[in-house]
C-alpha cells in the first residue's frame, strides 16, 4: 500500500491515522475481498484528517451500489477520520455523527452532496469516529474560481445563495445541533453555544471574558432571540471551501457540496454563509442575494445579526489557536470588542 500521510508537528491538533488502520477500516466497511492501494492525506479542513483511499477488488454491493464512476476493480472514495474524542472542543463534539444524522434533512441538495457508503462509530477499529464517502467530481471551488476572470463569479455567487436558500427552508422542531441537545428555544440554544465556547476557550487558557459578555446581552434580549420560533436548517460550513465546480463549464458552476457536518437548527441569518456573504459588498458576493433573498433590517434583526457575528469570532479565535495564529487569535479580541461596544451602545 501506498501510504502518504501529511507531516505535522506530534503537538499538532490533527494526527493521521496509520496505514494499518486505513486497511482495518476499509476491510471492515468494504468486506475481506478488498485490497487497498492507496491511501493520500488530503490537506483541506483542520478538523477531520480526510484521505482519498484507492480500492481494488470485489467490494460489497450494499456500500457501492451506485457509486459507479470507476470500474468495480478499481474505486476510489473518501475516509474522513475525527480526532479522538478527548480532543474535541465542546463546540465541536462528535461532528461526524452530526452529519450523518442530517443526511436526510439535506436530501433538497443530496445531488451535489458525496454518497455515505460506511460509517463507524464503535471505536473497535481506532478510537475515533469515521465515515467512507463518495469521491466528488469537479475542482475545488478556490482553486477553480482562479481559472476564471473574477466578472463571471458572480454565477458562483448567485448559485451558493440559491443552494443556502434551499438548506434554509428545510424545517425542524426544535433548536441546537442535529443531533442534539435540542432546546425548546431559540435564546436556549444561543446561550448554550456560548457558554460552550467560554469552556473551551478557558480549556486553552484563552480569556473568555468578552464571549461571557455577549452571553449577558443575549440574556438581557431573550425577547428578541425568541421572536425566531420556527428552527431551520443551518449548515454551518458552507462556503467556497467546501464547494466543488465543473472544471470546463462556461462559468463557475457548483456541482458538489460536503463537509456537512456543522449543521443545526436555528435562525437562518445566523448561519456562516450569511456572514461571508455580506462581507465586501460592493464585489461579486452580492449576487449571493439576487438568488437568496434579502436579510430583515429591523433593529432586532441587526442587534441579532451583531450577536451572532459575536458567536462566529469566538468560534473563530478557537481554530485560530488550533492552527497557531497568534495574530489571528489577538484581533479577534480587537474585533469582538467593536461588536461589544455596538451591543451595549
Amino acid at each position: 500500500m501506498d501510504f502518504q500521510p501529511i507531516e505535522r508537528p506530534p503537538d499538532a491538533f490533527q494526527q493521521s491515522v496509520t496505514a494499518d488502520q486505513v486497511v482495518a477500516m476499509s476491510l471492515r466497511a468494504f468486506g475481506p475481498h478488498v485490497q487497498v492501494r492507496a491511501g493520500v492525506e488530503l490537506g483541506n479542513g483542520s478538523y477531520n484528517n480526510t484521505y482519498r483511499v484507492d480500492l481494488t477488488g470485489d467490494l460489497d454491493a450494499n456500500v457501492t451500489e451506485g457509486v459507479d464512476a470507476h470500474p468495480p476493480q478499481d474505486r476510489s472514495v473518501i475516509l474522513r477520520v475525527a480526532p479522538e474524542p478527548a480532543r474535541q472542543f465542546r463546540t465541536e463534539r462528535e461532528f461526524l455523527r452530526n452529519e450523518v444524522a442530517s443526511i436526510p434533512l439535506l436530501s433538497p441538495i443530496a445531488a451535489l452532496m458525496p454518497r455515505l457508503l460506511a460509517a463507524d462509530f464503535s471505536h473497535a477499529v481506532v478510537n475515533r469516529d469515521y465515515v467512507f464517502q463518495s469521491l466528488l467530481d469537479g475542482v475545488p471551488a478556490p482553486q477553480g474560481l482562479a481559472a476564471y476572470p473574477r466578472a463571471s463569479w458572480a454565477a458562483f455567487f448567485r448559485s451558493l445563495g440559491a443552494i443556502t436558500r434551499t438548506v434554509h427552508d428545510v424545517r425542524g422542531e426544535g433548536f441546537g445541533p442535529v443531533n442534539g441537545p435540542a432546546f425548546a428555544t431559540w435564546a436556549e440554544a444561543l446561550a448554550a453555544r456560548l457558554a460552550d465556547l467560554a469552556a473551551d476557550l478557558d480549556d486553552l487558557g484563552l480569556d473568555a471574558t468578552d464571549v461571557r459578555q455577549v452571553a449577558e446581552v443575549a440574556g438581557r434580549h431573550l425577547g428578541v432571540l425568541n421572536r425566531i420560533r420556527e428552527p431551520r436548517l443551518l449548515h454551518g460550513d458552507l462556503w467556497t471551501v467546501n464547494v466543488m465546480v465543473a472544471p470546463d463549464a462556461p462559468e463557475p458552476t457548483i456541482c458538489g457540496v460536503f463537509d456537512c457536518d456543522r449543521t443545526s437548527w436555528g435562525d437562518p441569518e445566523a448561519d456562516w454563509s450569511i456572514l461571508l456573504a455580506g462581507r465586501r459588498p460592493g464585489t461579486e458576493r452580492d449576487a449571493f442575494w439576487d438568488a437568496y433573498g434579502p436579510l430583515a433590517n429591523s433593529g432586532e434583526a441587526r442587534l441579532r445579526r451583531l450577536i451572532y457575528r459575536a458567536s462566529h469570532l469566538g468560534a473563530a479565535r478557537l481554530e485560530r489557536h488550533r492552527l497557531g495564529n497568534a495574530v489571528g487569535v489577538a484581533e479577534s479580541y480587537d474585533e469582538l470588542r467593536e461588536i461589544l461596544a455596538l451591543l451595549t451602545d
